[in-house]
């Protein structure tokens, strides 16, 4: 038994000091990023703009939502819209939304039953075809933008070596609901602290989906979008793709709103279970590292270790590591709340990143107890590489 528990002793002292210093290196990320964005160039940069959006189906509050991309101060720009069928729920939203906007261009296309594993993709290849301008910016159906949206995400584009813009994004419990509200921490710390320390070490070679920003001649290059059709995580491999190309992928200043549609535990847990997946096969060095970078579950394997042991002052050494893995997860939900996504609820992320923390482990872990997904009410097996096939409607 002792054996046992200097093992676990060993394994959770290991992880907290791993632990430790992502956080000091996230740290450093924010600090760099806020740098970053207040010396950002200020020069009027106005090309115009095709605003490229992906539907399938009706959402919660989904004209709230595509309303603020009409909304935007920005002299010239179009929006198509695009699901399976013309009579898709969500493209029936759009066009009532764009009833109250006729002074922005709009187009409404339908790319037919999927052909490939990833519809997503016909529809952004129809686009991307129809689209006016050569500045495509895509964006998710569940989020949502403020006036200056496509002003800050155009900005660097100005530098002609820049290839992709992608954007950080706050989650939103739109639903309301305690799993929702930790789904919603997890997108905003977990995921930008991630996307902040990538950035620094190596410079941003992936893109984001809820907004991915990209120049027609780079989108060419890779061949458009199809090629992407059996993968799932087409945000990546655009990044990726661009970037190894020579073009440079830029992580904008401007933050947006994704809102969480999962409120209840299953659909919440399924949804974090297929973002763990897809990591897992689209980035498979950097997902295993993932578990490293985990803080309350070491520090309750080393609170167990030295309680079991019975050392010398062990409960007050057991209670301050516990303390410490999860302080310091507040102390980096804190820093990147506020100073990164200026999140209006900052304590909420506090007190609900360390619970999202402990959870984590475990969608790490059943990250690799199975290759199949639910996505869009189908069923898939991911295989290597990110590509994924259907198995089952």
């Amino acid at each position: 038994m002792k054996k046992l528990l200097d093992f676990v002793l060993g394994l959770g002292l290991f992880g907290l000091l791993t632990s430790t210093i992502y956080t000091s290196l996230a740290m450093l990320a924010v600090w760099r990023f806020i740098r970053r964005a207040r010396r950002a160039s200020q020069a009027v940069f106005e090309p115009p703009v095709s605003l490229l959006k992906p539907l399938h189906g009706a959402e919660p509050d989904l004209e709230a939502h595509l309303a603020t991309f009409f909304q935007q101060d920005y002299p010239a720009y179009e929006i198509l819209f695009c699901a399976r069928q013309l009579d898709d729920a969500g493209l029936v939203a759009a066009r009532r939304v764009a009833a109250r906007y006729p002074q922005v261009p709009v187009q409404f296309l339908a790319s037919g039953e999927p052909t490939v594993p990833n519809a997503k993709i016909l529809s952004l290849e129809l686009m991307a075809q129809a689209a006016h301008h050569d500045l495509l910016i895509i964006s998710d159906s569940d989020v949502r933008v403020d006036r200056n949206y496509v002003r800050e995400v155009v900005a660097p584009f100005s530098d002609s070596r820049v290839g992709a813009v992608t954007c950080l994004y706050r989650g939103v419990a739109g639903q309301g609901g305690a799993w929702s509200r930790i789904e919603a921490a997890a997108m905003s710390i977990e995921m930008s602290a991630g996307v902040l320390v990538a950035d620094m070490m190596e410079g941003m070679k992936f893109a984001l989906g809820p907004t991915m920003a990209v120049r027609r001649s780079c989108l060419n290059e890779i061949g458009g979008f199809l090629p992407m059709g059996e993968y799932c995580a087409d945000d990546f491999l655009l990044g990726s793709w661009v970037a190894e190309r020579g073009h440079t992928v830029v992580l904008s200043r401007h933050v947006i709103d994704h809102v969480v549609l999962h409120a209840s535990f299953w659909p919440s847990m399924r949804h974090q279970a297929r973002w763990m997946k897809s990591t897992r096969f689209s980035r498979p060095k950097g997902h295993l590292g993932t578990a490293l970078t985990f803080s309350v579950p070491f520090g309750l394997l080393t609170a167990v270790a030295l309680c079991g042991l019975h050392l010398t002052h062990g409960f007050a050494l057991a209670g301050a590591a516990l303390l410490w893995s999860v302080g310091t997860r507040m102390l980096l939900a804190l820093a990147v709340s506020k100073n990164v996504l200026a999140e209006q609820s900052a304590w909420q992320s506090v007190l609900l990143y360390p619970v999202r923390d402990l959870l984590g482990i475990f969608f790490w872990t059943a990250s690799y107890c199975s290759r199949k997904v639910l996505w869009r009410n189908e069923i898939y097996r991911l295989e290597k590489g990110g590509r994924m096939r259907r198995i089952h409607r």
